[in-house]
């Protein structure tokens, strides 16, 4: 507030010197000269004021020139020995100097603001990831950044991070849009997991194959399982399968109901010690998990902690760190 204050005293000074209509210039000027004409003042000389500014005398020269022309004042008398400042410098001086001082502290406080860790972080996930693996990755999160509040949108688009619906985003696919950046933070584990209660009515595939005569959940628009089979060897169709659903907490839900056989991500099997991974040696890819972060934000000390924090945790939280522990 008082820097606009100070501007309009600098204003109201122009004003007196002259009449309205060579003040009429000044709507279009430019604060930046303020700049030159300070270190000229400052300084007695261009080349002793480009010094201090760090750029070439003609740049300060054309400064002071263009100021006095938006201005209609004469602000120097050039002579032999340097820059003399006439009285109409003088006057404009203390306010000059009030909107510099001014503009310094409006970059001191952006600056600040872009440091501050306390705040609000959005952070979009998939339902599954949301629900199953972020939750203690959070708790954790929070008892370590107490200052920063975290908003969890379930979400599975990645134009979320594009519409600045969220600053970070955990993704099963890799940004490919350039104003995005990701990092690979871990692979899911996929497997083929039954309910007890399901195994004791329809026996325990020993093979592959075995799993053409089992219940089986498919996918419904997906094509994910299908081409699964198809790559075993087993060309299938959606028909094939009693109960179909593209939801994961779904089908992870029909496989606790002993409903049949699913394909969960072993994240997700954890939850539930009753399940029993059938068919182990079976090779299934693992998923890539990306974070991903929008490039203007990612200076944002705040969303750089959580950033920071999320690639530490997630590859633990998926058992990673277990494994890695355990190959040693």
């Amino acid at each position: 507030m008082r820097a606009i204050v100070e501007a309009r005293m600098f204003i109201d000074n122009c004003r007196n010197q002259h009449n309205r209509h060579a003040f009429m210039h000044t709507q279009s000027f430019n604060w930046s000269l303020i700049r030159s004409f300070l270190a000229a003042l400052e300084q007695g000389s261009l080349l002793a004021a480009a010094r201090e500014l760090g750029v070439h005398q003609p740049t300060v020269g054309r400064h002071i020139a263009e100021l006095e022309a938006q201005l209609g004042l004469t602000l120097f008398e050039r002579t032999g020995r340097g820059l003399m400042p006439t009285a109409e410098a003088w006057r404009l001086a203390e306010p000059a100097r009030a909107m510099a001082a001014g503009a310094n502290q409006l970059a001191r406080l952006a600056s600040g603001a872009q440091q501050q860790i306390g705040g609000t972080v959005r952070l979009s996930a998939s339902q599954p990831v949301a629900c199953a693996l972020l939750p203690a990755v959070l708790a954790r999160m929070r008892q370590a950044h107490p200052d920063i509040q975290v908003e969890l949108v379930v979400s599975n688009e990645v134009s979320d991070l594009l519409q600045r619906e969220a600053d970070l985003a955990v993704r099963m696919v890799r940004p490919e849009q350039g104003t995005l950046l990701g990092r690979r933070v871990g692979m899911v584990a996929l497997g083929a997991y039954a309910h007890p209660d399901y195994l004791q009515r329809r026996g325990l595939p020993l093979v592959v194959e075995d799993l053409l005569a089992h219940e089986v959940i498919g996918n419904d628009r997906l094509e994910d399982i299908t081409r699964g089979f198809a790559a075993m060897g087993h060309r299938v169709g959606s028909d094939h399968f009693g109960l179909r659903t593209d939801d994961l907490m779904a089908h992870e839900g029909l496989v606790l109901a002993g409903a049949g056989i699913g394909f969960l991500a072993d994240y997700l099997a954890r939850r539930s010690p009753t399940l029993v991974r059938v068919l182990p040696a079976l090779k299934i890819p693992p998923l890539p998990m990306w974070l991903v972060v929008h490039r203007e934000i990612r200076s944002s000390a705040r969303i750089r902690t959580v950033w920071n924090f999320l690639v530490r945790e997630l590859p633990e939280a998926l058992g990673e760190g277990a494994r890695s522990a355990a190959a040693q």
